[in-house]
């Protein structure tokens, strides 16, 4: 395939974390995490330059049976020079990343691949494949978390939205780059139709430790809440608690 459109030059990070950002969790992981400063400004503007000279290929490729009609994009070959290099970028980023660990639990994180979607380019509705094969490895992976890290900046596409449905309703997701998303995998997603120059994204399944959402989702609020009350409070005895009671938890819950 050809090659993808320069972009302009990137604008200023955003350097504050919203606390929105730690709220939109909800109770049962129903709906998304977002998750910000994944990439260093160094490492985006890496990932962009070799994204930007890289040769793509039909996204089709690793669409599955239900996916293939609704898919129109691009990928970089997984096993291609840019894509090998860019996903062990991406998973050391979500290995330093605590709000990602504590709220996904990860087992196994696919080998992130890459997309783009130019004008026209769309991914109508559908639902993630339970399994799938790691596109390096061949290890079959339980897809519990679908993930989608922005490597664009919202101005530099129009349309492009993930949208993503549940029972709560309809919600689009559009960050700055840098950025990303965690929704369930078997949430009923799309990306809306791209109208003019390119969206760039990083994407990949996890197997969590704790496949149930709703235990997850205790286990989440329960560190979140030790964080907090670290920062304010010496270790006292009921911090010791607390942490213990997360441990009992997760030692019940994970699947090793």
């Amino acid at each position: 395939m050809g090659r993808i459109h320069h972009h302009r030059t990137l604008p200023p990070r955003l350097q504050k974390i919203p606390r929105a950002a730690e709220q939109s969790f909800f109770q049962e992981i129903s709906m998304l995490l977002r998750i910000p400063d994944v990439l260093t400004r160094e490492e985006l503007a890496l990932a962009r330059r070799m994204m930007v000279s890289a040769q793509w290929q039909d996204g089709r490729v690793t669409a599955g049976h239900q996916a293939i009609e609704m898919k129109n994009n691009l990928q970089l070959p997984p096993t291609g020079d840019a894509a090998r290099e860019l996903a062990p970028l991406v998973q050391r980023a979500l290995a330093r990343n605590p709000l990602f660990m504590s709220a996904v639990l990860p087992k196994v994180v696919m080998t992130p691949m890459f997309n783009c979607y130019q004008s026209g380019m769309t991914y109508g509705n559908h639902v993630d494949n339970a399994v799938r094969s790691d596109p390096l490895t061949g290890q079959h992976v339980r897809t519990d978390i679908s993930c989608t890290l922005f490597l664009s900046e919202p101005q530099e596409y129009e349309g492009g939205e993930l949208v993503v449905e549940d029972t709560y309703g309809s919600h689009s997701v559009k960050l700055p780059a840098g950025e990303m998303i965690v929704y369930p995998s078997g949430s009923l997603h799309r990306v809306e139709p791209v109208r003019a120059g390119a969206r760039l994204a990083s994407f990949m399944w996890v197997q969590s430790l704790v496949r149930d959402a709703s235990r997850r989702a205790i286990l989440f609020e329960m560190d979140r809440s030790v964080m907090n009350l670290r920062q304010k409070l010496d270790n006292c005895q009921e911090l010791v608690d607390l942490t213990a009671c997360y441990h009992k938890l997760l030692q019940q819950w994970a699947e090793i």
